[in-house]
């Protein structure tokens, strides 16, 4: 605990934890304030998924951020989050002083990844917390239409709206945890977050061809979207239980790769 406790403290006092939160946060305002001044509504397929329906419903603000940021920014928030846990610290020389006291260093790693993926999942928190009131003030909301045809009351759709946050938490926290492993191996928080997203950019590619159809159900970057399965009735649920089957194989793996490198790690910094 004493780990955690240090971690927290030490992301709440540094400026570019607030930074990036209001950078997030930012993002829903500004693509529903941008929707209520265009004189032309986007059409169905333009713009991120659900983008065309906030008009009719604020409550698809936090439904559209969530999609188009889980693109591109939150990959890229969630590895220079996980980058900078180790090496970062190694480059600040930080880390050489944490090492000299007798602490455990899997429990100094776990208690680091966990607060990167807290940070991830403050910054989502946000998001949702935001386009929700955004979509609410701007929009207005009502029942939501689901992909079947049916509506969601709102208490209901905010609950998935919710779930569905959680659970591409879950996805990012795949990303952490490379990120994480990756700064085990290297000096440099630069290198580990450009091979993070390199790496993360590679499996997406990987999924856009079908010629790689049979690696799909087992590249983490392919299951960002299965989130959207709770906007049908009845929900399949299969297809979240194996995002999350496969989401949990990968930061197993992962964070057990970091935690083995790290204790063996010569730290000269």
């Amino acid at each position: 605990m004493s780990h955690l406790r240090r971690e927290i403290v030490k992301v709440l006092f540094q400026r570019r934890t607030y930074v990036g939160w209001a950078g997030l946060l930012a993002i829903p305002f500004i693509m529903t304030i941008a929707l209520r001044l265009s004189t032309e509504q986007p059409s169905e397929g333009h713009g991120p998924p659900f983008f065309s329906s906030i008009a009719s419903n604020g409550l698809f603000v936090p439904l559209a951020a969530l999609a188009f940021l889980s693109f591109f920014l939150l990959p890229l928030v969630s590895a220079m989050t996980g980058s900078f846990v180790i090496a970062g610290e190694a480059e600040t020389g930080t880390l050489k002083t944490l090492l000299t006291r007798p602490v455990s260093r899997s429990g100094v790693l776990l208690a680091k990844w966990f607060v990167a993926v807290l940070y991830v999942g403050v910054g989502l928190v946000l998001v949702g917390v935001g386009g929700a009131l955004a979509g609410w003030l701007l929009f207005g909301v009502q029942p939501l239409t689901t992909f079947s045809g049916g509506q969601l009351g709102i208490a209901e759709a905010l609950r998935l709206t919710a779930l569905a946050y959680a659970i591409s938490l879950v996805g990012m926290a795949c990303i952490v945890s490379l990120a994480v492993a990756l700064s085990t191996v290297t000096d440099s928080s630069l290198t580990a977050a450009v091979g993070t997203l390199v790496i993360v950019l590679i499996l997406q590619a990987l999924g856009q061809f079908s010629y790689f159809d049979f690696l799909k159900p087992y590249l983490f970057t392919a299951r960002f979207e299965d989130w959207f399965n709770l906007l049908r009735q009845p929900i399949p649920w299969r297809p979240i239980w194996e995002a999350l089957l496969v989401y949990s194989g990968y930061i197993v793996v992962l964070v057990g790769v970091a935690v083995a490198v790290f204790r063996r790690k010569d730290i000269l910094s």
